[in-house]
């Protein structure tokens, strides 16, 4: 699994999405994607996700994507959707 996190992290740095990203987003990012590991989920669905759910969160934000999204299910709902996230 250790790998998979590898390259989904990997993945998620070579993103165009990460372009315009600081280093602060690419971590919370990153660490989302590591979080979604298990979820059976293709690596780029998952940085999808993490970086929509990112995007909507306020820079002030202390909590990490995960522990955000349980608070704001609609948006959950809809970067599941714009990231093709298959439910189970």
């Amino acid at each position: 699994m250790k790998r998979y996190a590898l390259v989904a992290l990997l993945a998620c740095i070579a993103s165009p999405a990460f372009a315009d990203k600081n280093a602060d987003d690419a971590k919370w990012i990153g660490d989302c994607v590591i979080e979604n590991k298990d979820e059976k989920q293709a690596a780029d669905v998952v940085t999808k996700y993490c970086t929509c759910m990112n995007n909507q969160m306020s820079d002030n934000e202390s909590r990490s994507i995960t522990e955000w999204e349980k608070a704001n299910p609609k948006v959950m709902e809809q970067c599941s959707k714009e990231s093709g996230w298959k439910s189970k």
